[in-house]
């Protein structure tokens, strides 16, 4: 089983939804959904530069007029979701446990912008009150943005580093200085959050083991709290194109470099990606992927209630991008599910299945016996029966988890634990 597959960070791929038809309003999307821990995503297409691994809903150099309308849609999008949320007969007005900013880059707006952006994420009761996570670059790491986000209550900070070696940034496409980097990363330190991630990238063409643990020992002589190790994959209209040979050994190895590198720094795996300081673990929050919603404003977020998954359309191509985001800032209209993918009472249990197991704590049986009233090993005998034939799954009473040798595979794992359905949906689509 080639263990570079896909990176399942939320099931089903967007590459799986459809146009709704007809398309659903928002208070009968999210009627008899519960409501007491929902998590807030705001999404900003911007970046000033694309990568070469970069398949992400982006454009590059917007100018300060689309921002600013960007910005009045979101606004409008919001009314037309908390209006909804509120016609609800619940007795409880919503609560939202947590909230993220992401992209794109969102520090890619300016300081002015970034308080607006704050301002319409105020509008949703319980903002500022959980955890707040923003993603940033080197480039737009400044402190007035910085501040801002200080001030608003951001309590983690991630940076795209992927690599501090200049030459290894350039063959990304990625092309920054680690002068730059180590600027950025002093003004994040200066200003003050609670958790810095640095995001680190292995099997970047001419990378070593030599020049992977540079980069792992620099991004730890920040003693971030979170580092994530991602491997490159060469996508679909991606600048990075196709590589000329197999390099599944080679991400494997550093992997294992970097994995035991920084449990010896006593740091702790979360996921194949997250390592994590025990000290840096977040509290106050009751929001759990599995069971709880989520609200997504922008053209490129998505929304999540246990019966349907929602979004705008998705593109990869920046002029189908850019012409996406030209549509959103017009929309007059945010009253209704436009695109998005129905989950059956067995897609509901797969998807459980597949945002725990991928987790190092694993599957908690007893969590998912109270929600769907059977155990996972029941549902998805014939699933799972194969990573357990490997070694790369292990049982308890109480969990069913992912070896060590399971989570590095976890990107050939997830996409296997796919339906025929979903798999059917993403085979069909045709990327733009």
């Amino acid at each position: 089983m080639k263990p570079y597959q896909g990176y399942v960070y939320a099931y089903p791929h967007k590459t799986a939804y459809r146009p709704l038809l007809p398309a659903p309003a928002l208070q009968d999307v999210w009627a008899g959904e519960p409501l007491d821990a929902l998590f807030l995503y705001l999404h900003v297409p911007f970046c000033e530069m694309r990568c070469g691994f970069c398949n992400l809903f982006t454009r590059t150099g917007a100018p300060e007029e689309l921002t600013g309308a960007y910005l009045d849609a979101l606004d409008r999008q919001a009314t037309a979701v908390l209006d909804a949320l509120d016609s609800l007969d619940t007795g409880d007005a919503p609560a939202f446990a947590t909230a993220a900013f992401g992209g794109g880059t969102p520090t890619y707006l300016t300081a002015p912008e970034l308080e607006r952006l704050c301002d319409i994420a105020a509008r949703f009761p319980g903002f500022g009150s959980g955890p707040l996570g923003v993603e940033t670059s080197p480039a737009t790491a400044t402190t007035d943005r910085l501040s801002v986000l200080a001030e608003r209550g951001t309590t983690r900070i991630s940076i795209g580093v992927q690599s501090f070696l200049d030459e290894e940034a350039r063959a990304a496409v990625r092309p920054q200085k680690r002068a730059e980097v180590e600027a950025a990363l002093d003004r994040i330190r200066a200003v003050g959050f609670p958790i810095l991630n640095i995001d680190l990238i292995y099997g970047i063409d001419g990378q070593t083991p030599a020049t992977w643990m540079h980069s792992l020992d620099a991004a730890l002589a920040w003693r971030p709290e979170e580092i994530y190790l991602y491997p490159l994959y060469v996508r679909p209209l991606t600048g990075l194109g196709r590589r000329a040979q197999d390099w599944d050994d080679q991400r494997l190895t550093l992997y294992g470099i970097g994995r035991d590198h920084l449990l010896a720094e006593g740091y702790e795996q979360v996921s194949m990606r997250m390592f994590r300081l025990p000290s840096a673990e977040a509290g106050g929050t009751e929001y759990c992927c599995q069971t709880d919603g989520m609200v997504g404003l922008g053209c490129g977020a998505r929304s999540y209630t246990s019966r349907l998954h929602y979004s705008f359309e998705y593109a990869v191509g920046a002029s189908q991008v850019r012409s996406i985001i030209d549509d959103y800032v017009r929309e007059p209209d945010f009253t209704t599910a436009r695109v998005g993918f129905e989950l059956d009472a067995d897609e509901q249990r797969r998807r459980h299945l597949v945002q725990s197991l991928l987790q190092a704590n694993g599957v908690d049986r007893n969590a998912y016996r109270a929600r769907f009233g059977a155990d996972p090993m029941d549902d998805f005998p014939a699933d799972l029966k194969p990573f357990g034939d490997r070694g790369w799954l292990e049982e308890s009473g109480d969990a069913v988890r992912l070896t060590p040798e399971g989570l590095a595979h976890s990107d050939a794992i997830g996409p296997a634990l796919f339906s025929s359905r979903v798999r059917s949906l993403m085979d069909a689509y045709e990327a733009r």
